[in-house]
């Protein structure tokens, strides 16, 4: 498996070896390319030999010395960032799976792909690995990686996953620790399915793997109204979600008595949704899952009150400002806007219920243009304000296919976009700087 090298950057190593643009990289340290990661991972190391036909059709074989970590100075032919290896699940509770008909085909993308685990920390299933795969992944080192474990039962894990090679889970955890691969977990809660004694079981199964296993997130499934052919699922409510956080509390304890470690840590919706308080920051340890929605809102509290701290305003001229998010969060923002609203601002946080993809979906990314200006058409502000997670990437779309523009041009107030951070809730009610225009 050849690919071309596109690009030498000058006076780079490549370049003084000889190398140039349409030379073909063979193989390096005797191993094919398949993709970046056996690039990045063999390109690596302080000395490799590196086998290239050259443009004239002759191989020849580069004998390199590097410092480890030296870039190698090369561009390869763009074909070697492979597609997403999809998904061959049908997961009870895929959010794909609930999606409305019609909406931009990106939206219905399902990935199940160990490299983009590694490299953006997408959870993965590990139903898709085959044994030559999972060979590579343990020659490469591939360090950590994000696994949705759902439970270790196998016979539930099939009926959760719907797909018969779920049930091997647990073997392919056991011999990633064994082989010294390290992998944090999410176990995707369903009542009636994988919580219960079900997930005391889960629990104690994935701590016998630690410390490769490192940590577990506990995530509420998420319920839109487009459940046609899945199973009924009740979701969770105010005292489920509380009975939940109680019920591993003690686990914490003493996960934390005999691994040095809490190990285990719910959601922010579930303290969102059953009144408890958040844990304090400590709790936390170092946020190992804080971008599966664990510890957000503490990081947020603490980061609002560094930056009150930093960037006192004492008072503002006589603003009103409205923000509208999600309905699970909306009570901790309104608690927090009117403890740190500066004096001649008042903020009143609006809650949208999400009629698109139905009312039990609450958290604020997934709020749509639609419901937004459906929802606001008559508010009396000064400004409308709303995370940036909202809208894509790009900036410029709900998940509706609104454009931003067109929700600003159907808003009673000037819309503004803030960055999702304590600093950025600061500078949008003190008024300290401009919120970003979209």
């Amino acid at each position: 498996m050849s690919t071309a090298i596109t690009h030498v950057q000058p006076g780079s190593i490549a370049d003084r070896l000889g190398l140039v643009e349409g030379d073909l990289l063979e193989a390096i340290a005797g191993e094919p390319i398949i993709d970046q990661i056996d690039y990045q991972a063999l390109t690596a190391q302080e000395r490799f030999d590196m086998l290239v036909t050259r443009k004239d059709g002759t191989q020849k074989v580069f004998h390199v010395r590097k410092e480890d970590w030296e870039p190698l100075g090369v561009t390869l032919d763009q074909t070697i960032v492979s597609k997403p290896r999809p998904c061959r699940n049908h997961c009870i509770f895929c959010f794909i799976d609930q999606m409305p008909p019609g909406m931009r085909k990106t939206l219905y993308v399902k990935d199940d792909d160990w490299r983009l685990s590694l490299m953006m920390g997408n959870y993965i299933t590990m139903t898709n690995i085959d044994d030559k795969e999972l060979d590579r992944i343990i020659r490469r080192k591939v360090s950590p990686l994000f696994i949705s474990v759902q439970c270790t039962d196998p016979d539930m894990r099939v009926k959760l996953l719907r797909n018969p090679s779920a049930a091997l889970i647990m073997d392919r955890l056991r011999l990633l620790k064994d082989n010294g691969i390290r992998f944090h977990c999410q176990v995707v809660l369903c009542p009636g399915w994988n919580d219960g004694d079900i997930l005391m079981r889960t629990l104690e199964d994935l701590a016998t793997l630690a410390p490769a296993a490192q940590s577990v997130a506990l995530v509420p499934i998420g319920l839109t109204k487009f459940r046609e052919g899945l199973p009924c699922i009740k979701p969770y409510d105010k005292d489920m979600a509380a009975d939940l956080i109680r019920s591993v509390e003690p686990m914490q304890r003493r996960f934390l008595k005999e691994l040095d470690t809490r190990f285990v840590f719910p959601a922010d919706e579930f303290y969102c949704l059953s009144g408890l308080p958040l844990p304090e920051d400590q709790e936390y340890e170092d946020y190992p899952q804080i971008e599966n929605g664990v510890g957000m809102l503490r990081m947020f509290e603490t980061d609002l009150r560094y930056a009150a701290e930093d960037y006192p305003v004492a008072q503002t001229p006589p603003r009103h400002l409205v923000i509208a998010t999600g309905t699970s969060i909306a009570p901790f923002l309104q608690e927090l806007a009117d403890q740190y609203a500066p004096s001649g601002t008042t903020v009143e946080v609006r809650p949208i219920i999400n009629s698109f993809f139905g009312e039990s979906v609450t958290v604020a990314g997934l709020i749509t243009g639609g419901d937004l200006v459906d929802q606001c058409r008559n508010v009396v502000a000064d400004e409308i304000l709303i995370v940036r997670s909202m809208i894509r990437a790009e900036g410029d779309m709900f998940l509706d296919d609104m454009t931003v523009e067109e929700v600003r041009n159907a808003l009673p107030a000037p819309l503004h976009i803030t960055e999702n951070s304590g600093e950025g809730f600061w500078r949008a009610i003190s008024g300290l700087e401009e919120c970003t225009h979209g």
